[in-house]
C-alpha cells in the first residue's frame, strides 16, 4: 500500500509544499567607501547588558515616526518664510537628519538585553557586524551622532526578535511584535534616502530587513529588502577581491561576511523557491573571511587566531562551500533542461554530476571538531543506523517537553541552544543532506534518461531499484543528523532548516505515494521522517508573532 499523509502546513510555504516530481529542480568605487565601523569606537568598552529585567509596558501603540507636527511649527521641515504650512509628506530625509535615540523606541536597558540576546542565538549563524566596535559604538552612544548606526541597532533588535525564544524577553507575544515592528520601521524611515553613495552598513541593514520579513511571513517584502542588499553589495563590488584594497581589517571582515550571507540565502532561495540564481560563483573573486574570532580583529590588523581554538566563522566559511556546490548543481540541471545533453555531451554531464556528488559527501570530511556531527548523550531514543528500530512516541513526547520548556519556560535551561557550534552543525549537517538530496536527484534522472534514450530495460529497471535505495539512505542519513544533534540547537536554526527538511521530506513522500510497493523498511523510515517533520513545524509555529496565545509560560500545551 502505498504511504498517505499529509504535509503538515507551514505558515511560511515553499515550493516544497506542493512539489511533484514533474517539477524540475531547478564595482570598487575609485575612492574608498565609508566605513562600517568608526575609527573611535575600535578601543571603547562597554558594560554588559543585564541578563534579565522588567521592563515597563510599551504604548498601545507604536511611537515612532509621527508624522502630527503643528503645520505652524518651526521644526516643519519644509516650512518656507511667511508660509507656515507643512505638505502632506515630509522630505525624504527628514528622519535621517534628525538625532535620533534608543529611548525613544523602548528604554535602554531593554534594547540592550535584546542585543545581548542576537550575540547568543542569532550572531553565530549570521557573524555580519564586528562584536567589540558595534558594542563599544552602543556604549559611546554613537546612534545619537549616526544615523545609520541608529538604524543599524533598530536593525538588529527587529530581526532578533523574531528569532529568540519569547522566554528571553519579559514580554507578551504581541508586544514583542509591536516593538519588532517600531525598530524596523524607525530603521526603514532613517535609511530610504540613504542609498547614494552606497555603504556597507546598509547592506548589512538590509539583509536583517530581509530575515525580520521572513520570519513574519511577508515574502514579497522580504524578497526586496534582499534585492536591496545585493544590488548595494554588487555596485561596492562586495564580490570582487580586488574592491577590498581600501578598506581596514574590520570593514573588510565585515564585507566578506555579508557577502557570503547573501551567497548562501541567494542558492537557497533558488533551490526551495525555484527562484534565478542572482550571485554566480563564476562572477564571485572574493575571497572566505578569514576564520578569527572578532576579538582579534582590530583597525590596525587580524592577530592569529590561538592555536586549538575553532573560530565562529568557520561555520560561515563551511556553509558556503556547500552553498557554491548547490549552485553548480542548480546551473548545470537549469542549462540541461533548456538543452537536454544526449550522446556524449550527456556522459560528460554524467561525470560531472558524479565529481559534484563525491564533492558534497566529502565537504565536512575536515571540519574542526566542534563542528562534527556527533550523537548527543542525551538523545536515548536515537535510532540505530542500520536497524529497523525507530524513535517511539516516548521519543516525541519527550521532545515536545523539551520544546516547551525552551520556547515558554523563563527558567529552563538553554545550554545546548546557546552552544554556536551545536547550532552551526544543525545548519551544516541538513544543508549538505539537502545538496547532496539535489545532485543524487538530477544524477539518476540524468541516467535514466540516458537508458531510456537506447531502450535498455534492464538498465532502467536496475535503476528504478537504485533510485529507491538512494532515497531510503537520504531519508536514513537525513534522521541520523536530526537525532544527533539535541533539539533545542535545531530550534535555534528557526524556519529556515524547517524549509530544508520539508524540501527532501515533501519529494519524498510524494515519491512512495506514487510506489503500488515499496520495501517496509523504506516505508517506515520516510513515515518517521515526516513524523520528525511535524515537531520542526512545531518550532517554526513557536517563531510566530501574529497569533494571540498570550498566556502564562508554560500554561499551553503543544500537542505531539
Amino acid at each position: 500500500m502505498p504511504l498517505s499523509l499529509d504535509i503538515p502546513p507551514s505558515r511560511y510555504p515553499i515550493a516544497a509544499d506542493t512539489y511533484t516530481p514533474s517539477t524540475s529542480y531547478f564595482e570598487a568605487p575609485s575612492s574608498p567607501t565609508p566605513s562600517y565601523t568608526s575609527q573611535a569606537s575600535a578601543s571603547a568598552r562597554t558594560s554588559q547588558p543585564p541578563p534579565s529585567a522588567s521592563f515597563p509596558p510599551l504604548p498601545s501603540m507604536p511611537t515612532y515616526p509621527l508624522y502630527n507636527l503643528p503645520k505652524n511649527s518651526p521644526e516643519s521641515p519644509l516650512a518656507t518664510v511667511g508660509q507656515p504650512y507643512m505638505p502632506l509628506y515630509p522630505a525624504l530625509d527628514y528622519h535621517f537628519n534628525r538625532q535620533h535615540r534608543i529611548d525613544d523606541i523602548a528604554p535602554r536597558a531593554q534594547i540592550l538585553h535584546i542585543l545581548s540576546l542576537f550575540f547568543e542565538y542569532v550572531y553565530p549563524l549570521t557573524p555580519c557586524v564586528h562584536k567589540p566596535s558595534f558594542l563599544a559604538d552602543l556604549a559611546s552612544r554613537r546612534e545619537e551622532r549616526d544615523s545609520l548606526f541608529f538604524a543599524l541597532v533598530m536593525s538588529t533588535v527587529a530581526s532578533t526578535l523574531v528569532q529568540v525564544p519569547r522566554a528571553c524577553l519579559p514580554m507578551s507575544r504581541r508586544e514583542v511584535r509591536r516593538l519588532a515592528q517600531s525598530c524596523h520601521e524607525a530603521s526603514r524611515h532613517v535609511t530610504v534616502a540613504k542609498y547614494d553613495p552606497p555603504m556597507s552598513i546598509m547592506v548589512v541593514i538590509r539583509y536583517f530587513d530581509t530575515v525580520y520579513h521572513f520570519c513574519e511571513g511577508h515574502d514579497a517584502t522580504s524578497h526586496a529588502s534582499f534585492g536591496e542588499a545585493q544590488h548595494i553589495a554588487v555596485t561596492l563590488h562586495m564580490h570582487e577581491e580586488s574592491s577590498y584594497a581600501a578598506c581596514d581589517p574590520i570593514e573588510t571582515e565585515v564585507r566578506r561576511r555579508v557577502f557570503w550571507l547573501l551567497f548562501d540565502a541567494d542558492k537557497s532561495m533558488s533551490v526551495l523557491l525555484g527562484r534565478p540564481i542572482c550571485l554566480r560563483d563564476e562572477d564571485c573573486t572574493l575571497h572566505f573571511p578569514k576564520e578569527v574570532d572578532d576579538e582579534y580583529i582590530t583597525l590596525s590588523g587580524v592577530q592569529p587566531q590561538p592555536p586549538g581554538k575553532t573560530a565562529i566563522i568557520s561555520g560561515l566559511n563551511y556553509i558556503s562551500r556547500i552553498f557554491a556546490l548547490l549552485g553548480e548543481i542548480l546551473v548545470r540541471i537549469r542549462v540541461d533542461k533548456r538543452s537536454p545533453p544526449s550522446g556524449l555531451a550527456a556522459q560528460a554531464r554524467l561525470s560531472e554530476i558524479e565529481s559534484l556528488h563525491a564533492r558534497i559527501v566529502s565537504a565536512l570530511a575536515h571540519a574542526p571538531p566542534p563542528l562534527r556531527l556527533g550523537r548527543s548523550s542525551l538523545d536515548q531514543h536515537a535510532f540505530v543506523d542500520g536497524s529497523d528500530s525507530y524513535p517511539d512516541a516516548a521519543f516525541r513526547n519527550a521532545t515536545y517537553t523539551e520544546l516547551r520548556e525552551y520556547f515558554d519556560n523563563p527558567a529552563a535551561s538553554r545550554t545546548n541552544a546557546s552552544d554556536p557550534f551545536l547550532v552551526m552543525q544543525g545548519n551544516l549537517y541538513v544543508t549538505q543532506q539537502l545538496v547532496r538530496f539535489v545532485i543524487e536527484q538530477y544524477r539518476d534522472e540524468l541516467m535514466m534518461s540516458m537508458a531510456t534514450a537506447i531502450d535498455d530495460i534492464n538498465a532502467i529497471e536496475e535503476l528504478s531499484g537504485k533510485q529507491a535505495q538512494d532515497q531510503e539512505t537520504v531519508a536514513s542519513d537525513l534522521l541520523h543528523v536530526l537525532h544527533s544533534i539535541p533539539i533545542q540547537a535545531i530550534a535555534t536554526n528557526g524556519p529556515s532548516l524547517v524549509h530544508k527538511v520539508r524540501f527532501v521530506a515533501s519529494t519524498l513522500l510524494d515519491t512512495v505515494r506514487k510506489v503500488e510497493t515499496d520495501r517496509a523498511s523504506a516505508a517506515r523510515a520516510h513515515a518517521y521522517l515526516w513524523d520528525f517533520l511535524s515537531i520542526l513545524s512545531e518550532i517554526e509555529r513557536n517563531y510566530l508573532l501574529d497569533d494571540d496565545r498570550d498566556t502564562d509560560p508554560g500554561s499551553e500545551p503543544m500537542a505531539p
